[in-house]
């Protein structure tokens, strides 16, 4: 199978770089996957798992938001934050859950009540998986 240059960094780090057989991610418009040969794009990511199968292995990554950008070179993700399945504990869940009540909290508008619900069902479906 053909590979592509797969890199994800967050604010704080390099997440990973790899030679990958295959990417899937947490689209905003919709979940997706990237192969050697991709059609060039650019999309926003909502939180969710980021799945990547390099060499035979499979590994899986948190995420809550950035971008991601597939282009010749291969594909690029930026990060809000991102958390490694190996690095992930009851802490760092406690604190996503803890940030989308907090957003849902101040929410004003019933337009940013429905997005901070949307938000917080995200983080809970995303950590569930991890669980």
């Amino acid at each position: 199978m053909a590979t592509f240059k797969f890199e994800l960094v967050s604010p704080e780090r390099l997440i990973l770089s790899v030679d990958a057989d295959q990417v899937d991610l947490p689209g905003s418009e919709g979940d997706f996957g990237v192969l050697a040969g991709h059609a060039p794009f650019l999309t926003t990511l909502k939180t969710g798992i980021v799945t990547v199968k390099a060499g035979g292995l499979s590994s899986r990554i948190y995420v809550r938001g950035g971008f991601a950008d597939v282009n010749a070179a291969g594909l690029s993700v930026l990060a809000e934050k991102a958390v490694p399945e190996s690095e992930f504990d009851p802490a760092v869940a406690a604190s996503e859950l803890t940030i989308a009540e907090t957003v849902l909290a101040e929410a004003r508008t019933e337009e940013a009540k429905d997005q901070a619900i949307a938000a917080l069902d995200e983080v809970k479906t995303a950590l569930a998986a991890l669980a």
